[in-house]
């Protein structure tokens, strides 16, 4: 869904581009009208198992996985990302083994491959027909494909791991935690692609190799995340942060909507939108909701698909589906109650819109956490939550002007930028084709070893050396005490 903004632009700009999708593919809809042109490949999967596949691994994710620590992260992680593997494995195989697919695909003469990197396969299909790719990424987990494929740097005593819910300055335990965090997703990235990608990797091309290997051939890395959102932390020349390219002004709104809002009055309307993943919601926690809601003075606009709360108050409307862009850049709006998925975050940002953040998958609980230290929201916690805690959290971000002020300063953090992230995106897209590569960008860590990286073989002969002076110290002073004491026996003799 990312990525599609990015093509959308390409196609605007002049460029063919190409979408190769799975016929099981639940994101992208070929009928719609659009630009691309899209390749689809059978698959002996079915729409009803994909969706049925994302719905239960965001429930686990949402209600089976422990938040606390990332030391209680094992297994259910691991399980559900085994899951996640199998799949994808599944999809990437019917796609490189489809013959006449993949000699169709070498006959086009492509540019380049844009892939997202947390999904294996683009790169792949990249090395099979020969070509340079870009990849798009918001994150890996414990940011392990970024350190391990993209050679990034991630200093565990002030950068927060991704996933583990920290932020900001961290106390002597909190990097305690940082550290085993980060040894947890070591260990994980280490053993998901080992098992199986590797091996399949090595069949498809042809010859010994590992996908972290392939996933190394990266030309250019486009993280969608910038310092407005993440804490300051290394980077290197083949890594563009393009957080927000999505970002828009705003639109007029629904007739319906514009006259609610306007309605308002004074005290203006809060947006309350946990996703679009998020279809399950207990009828114990949308009344907790709606009694929260129905206390404050603003209007409210919620989405929400389910049956309707007891509790909901005449003050708040509930909608399948919300412009929540346009919403949050309505001059009414005064807070967002969001999930914390980085969409939303940056929409929020983009307008300078407070938020109580509601976190419950993947690195919404970091992004939260991060909007949370920068004085840009309220979080609460969605499994314990009462209707007081979210009333009170709400009355914090809109009566406290404190939080305004410091999103607006993100804000213009955001919009002060030489490049618009979608141009930067774009730009760094179509300097690989031009050029054919950036590997001029590309760091030279990529083709040492482990121990070369860290310096092992170097630091051991400089150890040895050592050693050996040392030795030969020792036996020249030894021969030395030796030679005066026979010379002191011989003078007395």
């Amino acid at each position: 869904m990312n990525l599609k903004i990015i093509l959308d632009e390409l196609v605007q700009r002049g460029h063919e581009v190409t979408v190769l999708r799975p016929s099981t593919s639940i994101f992208l809809d070929p009928k719609k009208a659009s630009g691309l042109i899209y390749e689809t490949f059978p698959t002996t999967s079915n729409n009803d198992e994909v969706e049925k596949f994302v719905t239960q691994w965001v429930n686990m994710w949402t209600y089976d996985v422990p938040k606390d620590t990332c030391l209680r992260y094992y297994p259910s992680l691991n399980i559900m990302f085994g899951y996640f593997s199998d799949l994808w494995l599944k999809l990437c195989r019917e796609a490189v083994s489809n013959k006449q697919l993949m000699t169709k695909l070498k006959e086009s003469k492509f540019d380049v491959v844009l892939s997202d990197a947390v999904g294996p396969c683009g790169e792949l299909i990249a090395e099979l027909l020969e070509l340079p790719f870009v990849y798009s990424l918001r994150f890996g987990n414990g940011y392990g494909i970024e350190k391990y494929s993209g050679g990034q740097l991630f200093p565990p005593s002030y950068v927060p791991i991704i996933l583990s819910g920290l932020s900001g300055q961290m106390t002597f335990m909190e990097r305690v935690e940082n550290m085993i965090c980060l040894l947890y997703f070591d260990f994980l990235y280490e053993s998901f692609p080992a098992k199986d990608w590797d091996p399949f990797f090595s069949e498809i091309l042809g010859r010994p190799t590992t996908m972290v290997d392939t996933m190394k051939k990266a030309e250019m890395w486009l993280i969608r995340s910038y310092w407005d959102l993440e804490f300051p932390r290394p980077s290197l020349p083949n890594i563009e942060f393009v957080g927000g390219l999505h970002c828009k002004p705003a639109k007029p709104l629904p007739k319906e909507m514009e006259e609610f809002a306007l309605s308002s009055g004074e005290h203006g309307v809060v947006v309350f939108s946990l996703g679009s993943m998020m279809r399950n919601i207990t009828q114990e926690r949308a009344n907790t909701i709606a009694s929260a809601l129905a206390q404050i003075p603003q209007k409210v606009l919620w989405r929400f698909e389910g049956m309707k709360p007891d509790t909901l108050g005449p003050n708040t409307r509930v909608f399948k589906w919300l412009p929540q862009n346009d919403l949050l850049g309505h001059p009414k709006t005064k807070a967002f109650v969001t999930h914390g998925g980085a969409n939303g975050i940056y929409e929020s940002i983009h307008h300078g819109i407070p938020m109580v953040g509601i976190p419950l998958f993947a690195e919404q609980h970091d992004n939260i956490a991060h909007m949370v230290a920068k004085g840009a929201a309220v979080s609460v916690d969605f499994h314990t939550m009462s209707s007081a805690d979210l009333l009170n959290a709400l009355k914090a971000v809109i009566n406290n002007p404190s939080y305004k002020e410091n999103v607006m300063w993100l804000s213009t953090i955001h919009h002060d930028q030489p490049m618009k992230p979608l141009d930067r995106a774009v730009f760094w897209i179509e300097f690989v084709m031009r050029h054919k590569g950036a590997k001029h960008l590309r760091p030279l860590a990529h083709n040492l070893t482990w121990y070369q990286y860290h310096s092992l073989d170097v630091i051991g002969f400089l150890l040895a050396c050592l050693v050996a002076i040392a030795f030969l110290a020792i036996k020249c002073c030894l021969f030395v005490y030796r030679f005066l004491i026979k010379m002191g026996k011989n003078k007395k003799d």
